[in-house]
């Protein structure tokens, strides 16, 4: 495996993307816009925003979701897992990733997390 290489900054101490070898790993991603706030209208506009954003790091690292193999997705309520479902499927139209989907309190009041695990071989 070659040296770790990361991506993006943020103002938490993370990295929204490291690359590790063929595998880039994207943290979390919330419902945030450019300006920092949080996207109205519930957990559907919501995954969109989040997976947008996923978007925009794999970018930083040559990815796009076409290389994403695993996701992980917070819903804070289950009954939203429909509507999250909707809004995802759009974006994995062939071959979609392997994915968990759990029901989980997040850090801040928004309706969903996700992150991400992309192979792109060097």
């Amino acid at each position: 495996m070659t040296k770790k290489q990361c991506f993006g900054t943020s103002h938490v101490p993370l990295s929204p993307a490291v690359r590790a070898g063929d595998y880039v790993y994207v943290s979390g991603q919330v419902p945030v816009d450019g300006d920092g706030k949080i996207v109205e209208g519930g957990v559907g506009p919501q995954t969109t925003r989040v997976l947008e954003n996923i978007t925009s790091v794999l970018a930083l690292a040559g990815c796009d979701l076409t290389d994403v193999v695993k996701t992980t997705v917070w819903l804070k309520h289950a009954e939203d897992f429909a509507e999250f479902n909707a809004a995802y499927a759009p974006f994995f139209k062939k071959d979609p990733p392997a994915r968990s989907t759990a029901e989980s309190r997040l850090m801040i009041d928004i309706r969903v997390e996700i992150e991400a695990i992309a192979y792109k071989p060097l």
